[in-house]
């Protein structure tokens, strides 16, 4: 029984510690973000977490695009970024706004 505890105990504190659950946190998507989001003040993060199809670098790229751009003029501008296709583009209509 001694031998198992302190593994065990270090394996509790491996488990609670900071960057492990934040780590999990990124992963599991249970959260609340207020739809629609506007992408043109949306943050990368923001994009990465709510669109479907999006991950960090796409939602890197639509912030890139819309700084070298100006704001999106419709929702449609958003297949406009490299990598985002029509069915990207879709699957979000009812999640985006440029309100």
């Amino acid at each position: 029984m001694r031998n198992l505890t302190l593994p065990l105990l270090f394996l509790i504190l491996l488990l609670s510690s900071p960057a492990v659950l934040a780590e999990k946190s990124r992963t599991n998507k249970n959260f609340v973000i207020p739809l629609p989001i506007n992408i043109n003040q949306a943050s990368a993060d923001t994009l990465d977490l709510a669109l479907d199809g999006i991950g960090a670098k796409k939602a890197q790229a639509i912030v890139d695009y819309r700084e070298l751009h100006g704001p999106f003029a419709s929702v449609e501008d958003l297949a406009n970024v490299k990598g985002i296709g029509a069915g990207t583009l879709e699957r979000n209509l009812g999640r985006i706004t440029v309100d």
